[in-house]
């Protein structure tokens, strides 16, 4: 593959797995407060619809990527109100929200297929994109890639060199121990849920407003699912997340181009290869971390006494 192949390839890499990225985040972010959100797909889809609907309405691109975190935020407080107030089951809860945001984005959206609405562009930051080679593939794209560059390591600092972040831990550790220790455990749990889905609505904006700049339903394509394995791969951690979503951004974004380049391949094969990595990137890191680094309370309903 020469270079005048690869650069391309690899930018468009970085724009396949920018929304992995911020709904990866999510998942993270939630998880360590202890709580399992496996909606993570319908909550990127309804984030994607409601984006896609603000800018068409207001013209503004920035207003539809905040109305999606907003719309993301507020389908993962179902999962709260359901899960840190009933009391409910996280995994039962997670997989209605799939379903639900799922069908209510295909529902609402289906007067708007195949519709355009204005969306974020490249925007080549003066310098950085004149370094060779990276500079193409890393800094001639659209604004919100460069927010995403920003969070994984603004979520470790806020993780491990903040007291919130530690306390967010320790509510996803041991919920009784941060009780005794003075710290609202439902507080930061809602901090968790609330924060985690506007990251993943901001993951489902990115699709409609930058990725594609138009609406057709399953737009995220399972994207959601990926992001959950990833968040394994990544063991809880930021840095991490951020390599995974790349590796499985060039992934997708090269069965796109073996499809375009006309190879003599399935498309129905082409079209596993995300999902068959996302299996051995399961497997492999159950086989290495057999699962040790999971917060302790993860998907465990409890109620410390307050």
């Amino acid at each position: 593959m020469t270079p005048d192949m690869l650069v391309p390839l690899l930018a468009a890499a970085v724009q396949s797995g920018t929304p992995i990225l911020f709904a990866t985040l999510g998942e993270i972010l939630t998880e360590r407060s202890g709580v399992l959100n496996l909606g993570v797909e319908g909550i990127m889809l309804v984030g994607a619809l409601a984006a896609f609907v603000t800018a068409r309405l207001t013209g503004s691109p920035l207003a539809g990527f905040v109305a999606g975190g907003l719309c993301g935020a507020g389908l993962a407080g179902v999962h709260g109100v359901v899960c840190l107030i009933f009391l409910g089951n996280q995994v039962v809860s997670g997989l209605a929200l799939t379903i639900l945001g799922t069908g209510l984005a295909n529902y609402l959206g289906t007067p708007y297929a195949g519709q355009e609405a204005p969306g974020f562009t490249a925007l080549a930051l003066p310098l950085l994109s004149e370094i060779p080679l990276l500079g193409p593939i890393l800094f001639t794209q659209d604004p919100l890639v460069y927010t995403a560059y920003l969070l994984p390591p603004l979520m470790w600092i806020y993780l491990y060199h903040t007291r919130w972040g530690l306390g967010l831990r320790a509510v996803g550790e041991f919920p009784e121990a941060a009780t005794a220790a003075g710290l609202r455990v439902k507080g930061y749990r809602w901090t968790g849920v609330l924060a985690g889905g506007g990251l993943m609505g901001f993951g489902g904006a990115y699709l409609s407003l930058a990725y594609t700049h138009l609406w057709a339903n399953g737009l995220s394509a399972g994207r959601g699912w990926i992001a959950v394995a990833l968040v394994i791969f990544a063991f809880w951690r930021p840095g991490r997340a951020m390599v995974g979503a790349y590796l499985f951004g060039g992934v997708m974004a090269f069965q796109f181009r073996l499809q375009a380049s006309g190879t003599p391949l399935p498309s129905s094969l082409l079209l596993m290869l995300p999902y068959g990595l996302t299996i051995l990137v399961l497997v492999f890191s159950s086989w290495r971390n057999k699962g040790g680094e999971a917060p302790a309370a993860l998907g465990v309903t409890i109620e410390p006494s307050e």
